[in-house]
């Protein structure tokens, strides 16, 4: 069985990227990565993209697209970005279906995979 991977930004969350393009004037779109961090293993990687990377796999999602370095994408896979606004602040917040276990402070999290990637 084929199964297509995928990483989906919520209405809220698309746009706040398209206004921050604009503003910045440049960006062809946005990263999700991971890295190597924490107490439990990943950090979420987040910048945006000018020009894509020959290992990057690009979605398509509320008009904006996505940039994820293809060693990355298991442990992305599913994940649904949203913007959120909680009283006077505002983030994104990763919903992530292969997180297992994540720090105290919400910073770091561990995926069911065991490979570490970047």
């Amino acid at each position: 069985m084929i199964t297509k991977m995928v990483i989906t930004l919520t209405p809220p969350a698309a746009k706040q990227i398209k206004d921050s393009i604009h503003r910045r004037g440049h960006g062809i779109g946005f990263r999700l990565g991971t890295r190597e961090a924490g107490c439990t293993g990943f950090k979420y990687i987040v910048d945006y993209v000018e020009e894509k990377r020959l290992d990057d796999v690009v979605f398509e999602t509320e008009g904006v697209h996505v940039f994820v370095q293809a060693s990355a994408l298991a442990h992305l896979d599913g994940t649904i970005v949203d913007y959120v606004t909680e009283g006077v602040n505002s983030h994104f917040v990763y919903r992530n279906p292969n997180v297992t276990d994540s720090c105290g402070c919400g910073e770091s999290f561990t995926t069911r995979l065991n490979s570490v990637t970047q």
